[in-house]
């Protein structure tokens, strides 16, 4: 497995749609070494450990080659170079105090000169100690936040990598013998963060995630939303806009859609989001890192959001979300008390918490604010309370702007076909609903269906110009929507049915007598070669 999705990175660094650049040079070099990495750990573990391991050590160089960058601004006057200081020199010891104050406040932790990753890296496992040294180093990283603004962002950041487990090698000295390996060949990368135009690294960071996501199935899938759809989530949500006060998605997996919504604008003032598994949390903090987030500009946190949201108090003017489709909740009756859930007057099935989600956002949507979730299409007309929860959405709260049905088979782990529900609290057009059917526009591939470029612009095209297009899109008004029961199924209102062409009988039966007037010459001949070969003829043929 582990080899299968190190090849797929020799496909790798196309650069996804960021507009960031890497040279043919920076890719051969980046694929050579990770195949190298890929090499050394084969058989030793699954492609979920895997991407724990090399995604933890990439992050690891970056906050070293990040934090060298800035300690060399700072003393560029005095011509020293931070990963040359002597901590054995008082002086230079003083330097490195100063240093440390410095970046703390500014990037948020810290390292010594000797725990910088290529230092580390070149002195490799001289004392068969790697293991220990390292787990030190990335021990002083998370201390380092201690008292500090960026204390919860960094705390137990590399809590899934775990030096010491035996599938690494045997005894200590093995496993630092490995280890040291792997520091040396990503030690031989060079992601050019002295370049602020680009985000190689960043950029190299997310196309892995949905490398892992797409290769390890089902449980990776479910923190990786296809950037594709992410595309169309941002882009709606942003609307054109160049400065986003903030942005929001309650389940946030690796932070990718976040990321997203900040490659549509110039300026996003704060990022927000919640996620329930550790590895996909820390995942999430790490990426925003990489992407040159600061740590006072972003807020993730874990835990449950539906049973414990931690942004409550909050409201904002983006929120983006692909939640776990259908996923179980509690669904106490506590929660009817709640005042996400209150209003509606029935929670959603302890079974199926998409509508929980659904009315949890809208509660944190600011009053100027759109949000674009992913939803099953059975949000779209299953009954009993959720039919009562949706119809409340659209007759009493006239919250429902969009529904856009999407392709079968565009995310990881799951086939089923899925859809994008927009909803804004002060609409511009408060009378009717967009429907578009987006399912029959794709481009089919082997394990995964993709949304291409123009099947993007053709989405959002649409949406903004809100218009009815024969056999893709109709905009239905409310009274519409509310002689359907407010089943919201696309096909009740975009009428995709093709219709067959008449077929000519006489035709057909003209062209039977033809191919059957054509077969009897062709029997003839096979019967004359088979009387030459002296065998019975086949099919009845005779060599009379």
């Amino acid at each position: 497995m582990i080899s299968g999705l190190i090849t797929d990175v020799k496909v790798l660094f196309s650069m996804i749609d960021s507009g960031a650049y890497m040279s043919e040079d920076q890719k051969k070099q980046l694929q050579t070494q990770l195949w190298n990495i890929a090499n050394e750990l084969r058989g030793k573990m699954n492609a979920d450990e895997f991407r724990d391991y090399i995604l933890g050590f990439i992050f690891y160089k970056y906050l070293s080659e990040k934090l060298n960058l800035y300690a060399n601004s700072l003393l560029e006057s005095d011509r020293l170079y931070y990963e040359k200081l002597d901590q054995s020199n008082p002086k230079e010891q003083a330097v490195t105090e100063e240093i440390k104050k410095a970046s703390v406040d500014h990037l948020g932790y810290f390292l010594t000169p000797g725990e910088l990753f290529h230092r580390v890296a070149s002195e490799g496992n001289n004392d068969g100690k790697l293991v220990e040294r390292l787990e030190k180093t990335l021990a002083d990283i998370e201390n380092s936040t201690l008292g500090a603004e960026s204390e919860d962002d960094f705390d137990k950041l590399f809590s899934e990598l775990d030096l010491n487990a035996s599938k690494l090698g045997r005894t200590v000295s093995d496993r630092s013998e490995l280890i040291a390996k792997v520091l040396a060949y990503l030690d031989k990368i060079d992601f050019k963060l002295e370049d602020s135009k680009v985000d190689v690294l960043g950029d190299a960071y997310e196309y892995l995630i949905s490398q892992f996501a797409a290769g390890a199935g089902k449980k990776a899938g479910e923190f990786y939303t296809p950037q594709e759809v992410s595309t169309i989530l941002a882009r709606i949500v942003v609307d054109g806009k160049k400065q986003i006060k903030n942005v929001y998605d309650p389940t946030c997996g690796s932070g990718s859609l976040l990321l997203r919504v900040a490659r549509q604008v110039e300026k996003v003032g704060h990022f927000y989001g919640q996620e329930l598994n550790n590895t996909t949390y820390n995942l999430a903090r790490m990426n925003m890192i990489l992407h040159d987030v600061n740590f006072s500009r972003f807020n993730i946190r874990q835990d449950d959001t539906l049973e414990h949201p931690q942004h409550r108090e909050e409201r904002f003017e983006c929120i983006v979300a692909n939640p776990p489709f259908s996923a179980n909740w509690t669904a106490n009756p506590l929660f009817l008390q709640d005042d996400r859930f209150s209003q509606y007057g029935k929670l959603a099935p302890a079974s199926k918490a998409d509508y929980a989600f659904i009315t949890h956002m809208i509660y944190q949507l600011d009053d100027n604010g759109t949000m674009a979730t992913v939803m099953p299409h059975g949000v779209l007309f299953r009954g009993a309370a959720e039919g009562h929860i949706r119809q409340h959405l659209i007759k009493e709260n006239n919250y429902l702007d969009a529904v856009i049905g999407l392709p079968a088979n565009i995310f990881y782990g799951t086939s089923i076909p899925a859809c994008i529900l927009v909803f804004k609290k002060c609409r511009e057009n408060p009378k009717d609903i967009l429907f578009i059917d987006a399912s029959k526009h794709f481009e089919k591939s082997k394990n995964q269906n993709r949304l291409r470029e123009e099947d993007i612009d053709k989405i959002i095209d649409t949406y903004n110009e809100r218009k009815t297009v024969d056999k893709y899109s109709y905009v239905a008004s409310l009274e519409e929507v509310a002689e359907n029961d407010y089943n919201l199924n696309i096909p009740r209102y975009v009428d995709t049915f093709e219709e067959v062409k008449p077929i000519d009988l006489g035709e057909v039966t003209a062209e039977i007598k033809m191919i059957d007037a054509e077969m009897v010459g062709i029997d003839k001949k096979i019967a004359e070669y088979c009387k030459e070969l002296g065998i019975a003829p086949p099919f009845g043929a005779s060599n009379e």
